[in-house]
């Protein structure tokens, strides 16, 4: 994965945590390949949820304070993917944000999306009551596939189901050059893969993946063009200018940058997202990148299964039966199958002794 020098610059001032101070921050790492399913809490998100719970219970619910978090939380994942606080929306699932998206476009639209994607970005559009017109291809040829009549194109950047690494330079371009706007799934990817959001029209990422964040928060980020085609469709008191004083009737005016497309945020699901993003924003994203990946290389190699176009941390292999993924599991392995698959995922809290435990598991 190329970096822009400015993108690197900015990160070594920013994030100068390494990928082995990082790793102190979780403890259970060990056999766990599964951050494609649900990341593990670091030490620091487990002693924030643990705190909050200790506080509450006891009377003290501090609604500034849980504020304050979700504030701070919006700025961290801006910082993560390089934009400002003001170009992010905060929620809770990435099928709610798809349905703001579909509701931006007319009816009769042209919606091109990723062959075989996770459903939450594509039913929204499936389902759509503007009856969109909803077309697929292969994720290698979506940038050809676009075309003059298309309004919006969909991908997840890194796939669910295969681990497959969208080629987001070709597809941006294709889309630009034709007029279509780009809104892209990051849920597998930000947490070690990083991301440019500026490049498209709109992102999403639900952070409990590789984010290690509890479920229930995600971001969206918006480009100024396409913000401005949105309905605010799940406006709540949250997404008011000013929250507190707006927050009964119809009459108080929504936020003017993307937190008027906020939903009302799970607070007790921030306290523990915090100090995870927290992390991540520390972390040197370069050094996560090679470090991930290269695991995944070398359980690859011990598989014997060839290199991908493009680099990534998740590896997958035909298993129709389950038969592999079962013996991964038997010898302790946390692994998933998805779609007639096995797969594994290497994250900052695994090593290359969770290598060589999966592939001996599996006789390599």
């Amino acid at each position: 994965m190329n970096f822009s020098t400015a993108q690197t610059d900015a990160a070594q001032h920013v994030r100068p945590l390494s990928v082995a101070d990082a790793r102190r921050h979780f403890t259970g790492g060990r056999g766990y390949l599964a951050a494609c399913t649900s990341g593990l809490p670091s030490l620091d998100t487990r002693a924030a949820v643990i705190a909050d719970l200790d506080a509450t219970s006891g009377g003290h619910v501090d609604l500034g304070g849980y504020c304050a978090t979700v504030e701070n939380s919006r700025a961290l994942f801006g910082r993560l993917v390089g934009v400002e606080a003001s170009r992010v929306a905060i929620g809770s699932q990435v099928s709610v944000t798809t349905a703001l998206l579909a509701a931006s476009l007319p009816a009769g639209a042209e919606v091109l999306v990723a062959e075989g994607d996770f459903s939450s970005v594509v039913l929204p559009f499936v389902h759509s009551p503007h009856a969109l017109i909803v077309r697929t291809a292969p994720l290698e040829l979506l940038a050809e596939a676009i075309t003059d009549n298309t309004a919006l194109v969909v991908f997840s950047v890194v796939q669910s189901s295969t681990g497959e690494v969208a080629d987001t330079t070709a597809i941006v371009a294709a889309a630009r050059a034709h007029n279509a706007r780009t809104f892209c799934d990051a849920t597998q990817a930000i947490g070690w893969l990083m991301l440019d959001a500026t490049q498209f029209d709109a992102l999403v990422c639900h952070a409990y993946k590789w984010l290690c964040s509890p479920r229930g928060v995600s971001f969206l980020t918006v480009s100024p063009r396409l913000a401005a085609d949105i309905p605010a469709l799940f406006a709540g008191w949250y997404a008011g200018g000013d929250p507190w004083s707006t927050c009964y009737g119809g009459e108080g005016d929504l936020a003017d940058d993307a937190s008027r497309f906020d939903v009302s945020p799970a607070w007790q699901a921030f306290v523990g997202a915090e100090p995870a993003l927290e992390l991540f924003a520390s972390i040197d994203p370069a050094e996560l990148y090679d470090y991930t990946t290269d695991l995944a290389a070398a359980f690859r190699r011990r598989m014997a299964l060839p290199a991908p176009e493009r680099p990534s941390a998740i590896v997958t292999w035909s298993d129709p039966d389950g038969e592999q993924l079962s013996q991964l599991n038997a010898a302790g392995i946390t692994a998933s199958g998805r779609a007639g698959r096995a797969r594994v995922a290497f994250h900052v809290f695994n090593d290359m002794t969770d290598v060589a435990l999966a592939a001996s598991a599996l006789g390599r």
